[in-house]
C-alpha cells in the first residue's frame, strides 16, 4: 500500500476543518452568538489575517481596477450573501443537512460554468446534474423536524451552495493572474465590508459575555477553516493539483455529518444517507466534464 504522500495528508486536514466549521457553527450559534454577529466578526478577523499574511508575502495587495471590479462582484455574492444564507440556514436546520446539500457544489459550479460559456458538456453531465439535484431533493425531505423552519433552512443552504458555486467560477479569471493568497485576501476584504454593514444591528445588540470555550470555538472558526485551510489547500495544490485535491474536497460532506453525529448527536436518516451518496455518485459521473472549472474551485477555502 502506498505511503500517504506530505500533501495526502495536508488535503484531508483541510477538509476535515472544513467538515468540523459546520458543526463549530451549529454550536456557537445555539448557544447565543447572533448569525449575522458571528458571521460578520469570523471575517472580519479572517480578512485581516489574510490581508496581513498575502502583504507580508508579497509586499503588495495591487491589482488592475477591472480585475478588482470583477473580484468585489464575485465577493458581494460568494462571501457576502453566502455568509448570511450560509448561517441562518444553519441556525434553522441541522448542521448534517447543511453539510449534505453542499454536496452538490462541483455540479452547481459546472453548471454555471456552462451558463458562462466557460464549459462544454454532453449527456453525461446532464445525468450527473439530475442525480445531484434529486440526492439533494431526498437530503432536503430526510431532514425532518420542524416543517416550516427546515424548509426555509434548506432553501437558505442551497442559495449559500449556489452562490459559493458562482463566486468560484466567477473568480477563475482573476485566480489566473494572481496568487490565490492575495485574491483570497482582497476577495475577503472586498466581502466583508457589506457584510459587517449588513451585520452591524446584531454586532451593536449582541451580548459578548461568552465563556472561555465559545470564545475558542470562535478563534478556531477563524483560523482553522479559514486560515489554516486556505494556506494547506493551496500548498498541496502547488504539490498535486487541483484535479487530485477535488478528490479530497468531495469527501467535506459526509465528515461534516459524521462530526455533527458524534458532537451534535444529530440524527443521520436513511433518506439523507441515499441522498448524499446520489450526490455522491453524481460528483463522480460529472468529474470528467468539470476540469475547466476545477482551477475557480481553488478558492473553496474561503467558503463558510
Amino acid at each position: 500500500m502506498r505511503r500517504p504522500e506530505p500533501a495526502d495528508l495536508m488535503l484531508l486536514a483541510t477538509v476535515t476543518l472544513w467538515g468540523l466549521n459546520f458543526t463549530v457553527t451549529k454550536y456557537v450559534i445555539s448557544h447565543g452568538f447572533q448569525p449575522l454577529a458571528y458571521g460578520s466578526l469570523r471575517f472580519a478577523m479572517a480578512a485581516a489575517i489574510l490581508a496581513s499574511l498575502a502583504y507580508a508575502r508579497e509586499r503588495s495587495l495591487s491589482m488592475r481596477r477591472r480585475d478588482l471590479i470583477l473580484l468585489s462582484g464575485a465577493a458581494l455574492i460568494g462571501i457576502c450573501l453566502n455568509q448570511v444564507t450560509f448561517v441562518y440556514a444553519i441556525k434553522l436546520t441541522t448542521a448534517t443537512t447543511v453539510a449534505l446539500l453542499f454536496g452538490t457544489l462541483p455540479v452547481i459550479a459546472g453548471l454555471f460554468a456552462v451558463a458562462l460559456g466557460i464549459d462544454r458538456v454532453g449527456v453525461r453531465f446532464w445525468l450527473a446534474a439530475l442525480l445531484a439535484i434529486c440526492g439533494a431533493a431526498l437530503v432536503a425531505i430526510g431532514s425532518g423536524g420542524n416543517v416550516s423552519g427546515h424548509v426555509w433552512g434548506v432553501l437558505l443552504a442551497l442559495a449559500a451552495t449556489v452562490t459559493w458555486a458562482f463566486y468560484s467560477v466567477a473568480a477563475a479569471p482573476v485566480l489566473g493572474r494572481y496568487s490565490p493568497l492575495r485574491v483570497s485576501a482582497l476577495a475577503f476584504l472586498a466581502g466583508t465590508i457589506p457584510l459587517v454593514a449588513i451585520g452591524s444591528h446584531q454586532l451593536a445588540t449582541q451580548d459578548y459575555g461568552f465563556g472561555a470555550s465559545i470564545w475558542l470555538l470562535y478563534a478556531f472558526a477563524v483560523l482553522g477553516p479559514l486560515v489554516v485551510a486556505n494556506l494547506l489547500w493551496f500548498g498541496a495544490i502547488a504539490r498535486v493539483g487541483p484535479s487530485r485535491a477535488a478528490v479530497f474536497a468531495n469527501l467535506q460532506p459526509f465528515i461534516a455529518a459524521i462530526f455533527a453525529l458524534l458532537l451534535l448527536s444529530e440524527p443521520i436518516t436513511r433518506l439523507q444517507v441515499v441522498g448524499g451518496l446520489a450526490i455522491a455518485a453524481g460528483i463522480v459521473l460529472s468529474r470528467d466534464r468539470l476540469s475547466p472549472v476545477r482551477p475557480a474551485l481553488t478558492t473553496e477555502a474561503g467558503r463558510r
